[in-house]
């Protein structure tokens, strides 16, 4: 069963108000969105994006039953105010995205994220991608897959692992996650596979590089951010040290003073800035959560707040 990592604390930070305007732009399996939904009148609305065919129909025949003022938009959150401007809605109260990968996506054999199941090399969150881990692991050079999984997994034996990858497929293609599996344990010592499963940074990194996650954090957070209303929130959730620094740089670059106002005694108004960090330390899981739900436990949480 699927797990909103950080729940309570999600729909907390987003001080929701019950006649707003909120999007979840990682729907995944509706579990924070049923939160939102629960807390809005029938002057609110909720609009949430997702790519994944399976966690849209899922997510739909839950939120159904909370009530009927949401629309699901099948979208990747790069387009959220593309999306939201088709629908003449400039201005939001609210932005949650988790950037996790939803559990039932990883329970899913078939969709080859886990390296707990055999099955085909995939991990496209969007089945329409013509990207898959099979095309990376297979036709990406050497040098390419070391990159991928130097900067995307933070794996340290990243050249080891790449290497060997491209001697085994000289014989045959990479065809499955647990074929992916075995090369990566032959590419460490033994006491370093030991603590945590050899393969999670790798298989990190060849997600991250199939639905070019980082590249698109960037630009997203920034356009969630300018939709913003006065007093509205925007909520994020991230898994690993990559996606957080990006939160916090851009959290940082829109909550700052002006340089040349910085340290005097009274500012003006204008040149304060227009946003505020909610928390300066990330939330993370109580010792209760970290028992019930293992996968949440290098989760983080940052709030914004628009004040101006």
């Amino acid at each position: 069963m699927h797990k909103s990592v950080l729940y309570n604390e999600v729909i907390d930070g987003l001080n929701i108000n019950p006649e707003g305007k909120y999007i979840d732009a990682t729907l995944g399996y509706g579990g924070h969105s049923s939160g939102v939904l629960g807390l809005l009148n029938e002057k609110g609305f909720l609009f949430a994006f997702d790519q994944d065919d399976d966690a849209i129909k899922y997510s739909n025949n839950v939120l159904k039953q909370i009530g009927n003022n949401y629309e699901i938009i099948k979208s990747n959150f790069l387009y959220l105010k593309e999306e939201l401007e088709k629908r003449n809605i400039k201005k939001v109260n609210g932005i949650l995205f988790d950037l996790g990968v939803s559990s039932p996506q990883l329970d899913n054999a078939e969709r080859g994220f886990s390296y707990h199941a055999d099955a085909k090399l995939d991990m496209r969150m969007d089945q329409d991608n013509k990207l898959s881990a099979y095309e990376v692991v297979n036709n990406y050079s050497e040098k390419d897959l070391a990159r991928i999984i130097f900067t995307y997994g933070e794996e340290k034996y990243a050249k080891s692992i790449a290497r060997n990858i491209v001697r085994a497929r000289e014989s045959k293609n990479i065809e499955t996650t647990f074929e992916l599996v075995d090369i990566i344990k032959k590419s460490m010592p033994y006491k370093d596979t030991l603590n945590h499963h050899p393969a999670r940074r790798t298989f990190q990194a060849i997600r991250i590089e199939v639905n070019h996650e980082l590249d698109i954090l960037t630009d997203s957070l920034k356009k969630g951010l300018e939709m913003l209303d006065i007093g509205g929130r925007m909520v994020v959730i991230s898994f690993h040290s990559l996606e957080d620094n990006i939160v916090k740089k851009v959290f940082n670059e829109y909550s700052k003073e002006k340089s040349f106002v910085k340290g005097l005694p009274n500012i003006p108004e204008e040149y304060l800035p227009d946003f505020k960090i909610i928390n300066k330390k990330p939330i993370t899981p109580s010792d209760k959560e970290l028992e019930e739900n293992n996968r949440s436990r290098s989760a983080k949480l940052r709030i914004i707040e628009r004040i101006k």
